[in-house]
């Protein structure tokens, strides 16, 4: 874990008794939080629309120009910090899991939704004007029950959401949503759910073949066709991203992160990184200490 980033439960982030929704206009929500904008962890699933502002965000490590227009969404243990330039606003909502999985019993729904996986290339979306028309308003009527609640306003509230999801999720190239999932893409997501159990201590795409009853070709096959990028470059990726985010905390050595992470020794993990990332760990997490004090 990573003890010195701080990691944000609702009940953390709120006044009141609430432990499953925050909803909040943007700006006041940035005066109330201004420990948020250095690098943070969530609990919860977070997603902003931004309405003004401009600056950059930060999702895993990877930058991102703030737009009006803009919608991201963040699932739990993601690496998150912000730099605003100038007047920010817009919405925000930070839910549970259980929040939505209790109206909808589909175990896994929200998995469904691209934005939703993991990959930034998906979370960060700048929205088309009719969809930002057709979103925009949805908020505004969460906001209204949020603040006046009504019979069952924690319904409407999750409806409203979802028609969120729904609209937003319709701009993808390949929406997964609805049944619709082919065998290989169905595997590719179990795929990825077998990394995100056993990156520590299953690095070979042979395992996870055999883990889902198919041949290392195939499994490398269908990330090839579908991802750009082959299995055994997934399952680093996952490792590294997991190294970037413990080299953050300054408590932990570099030989514990290799052991977390098990490697055999320090130096392989050392070489492992620097192959992929062209920098030592040490030269990393410098960077990420100055860059965090400017």
């Amino acid at each position: 874990m990573l003890q010195n980033v701080p990691l944000y439960d609702i009940c953390s982030l709120s006044d009141i008794d609430q432990d499953d929704i925050i909803i909040s206009r943007f700006e006041p929500y940035l005066q109330t939080h201004k420990n948020l904008f250095a690098t943070h962890r969530h609990s919860f699933y977070h997603l902003v629309l931004f309405t003004n502002g401009g600056g950059t965000h930060t999702i895993d490590f990877e930058n991102f120009e703030v737009k009006p227009g803009q919608i991201y969404f963040m699932i739990p243990g993601q690496v998150h910090s912000w730099s605003f330039e100038g007047f920010t606003d817009g919405y925000i909502i930070n839910f549970s899991a259980s929040f939505i999985q209790s109206f909808i019993l589909q175990h896994g729904y929200l998995d469904n939704f691209s934005f939703f996986s993991g990959n930034l290339a998906d979370a960060v979306i700048n929205l088309p004007d009719e969809t930002y028309a057709a979103v925009k308003p949805l908020f505004e009527t969460i906001l209204a029950e949020a603040a006046s609640p009504a019979t069952a306003s924690a319904d409407m509230i999750r409806l409203l959401m979802l028609q969120i999801f729904i609209l937003v999720n319709r701009l993808s190239a390949n929406p997964v949503l609805g049944g619709n999932s082919s065998y290989n893409q169905i595997l590719l997501k179990s795929f990825k759910n077998l990394i995100e159990h056993h990156y520590t201590d299953i690095k070979l795409p042979k395992d996870y073949a055999a883990m889902l009853y198919i041949t290392p070709n195939h499994l490398n096959a269908v990330c090839k066709d579908l991802m750009g990028v082959s299995a055994g470059e997934l399952i680093r990726n996952r490792v590294l991203l997991e190294a970037k985010r413990m080299l953050t905390n300054p408590q932990l050595s570099i030989s514990e992160i290799s052991l977390k992470l098990n490697f055999s020794d320090n130096s392989y993990f050392t070489k492992f990184f620097k192959k992929l990332e062209d920098i030592t760990p040490e030269e990393f997490r410098k960077k990420i200490i100055y860059d965090h004090g400017k």
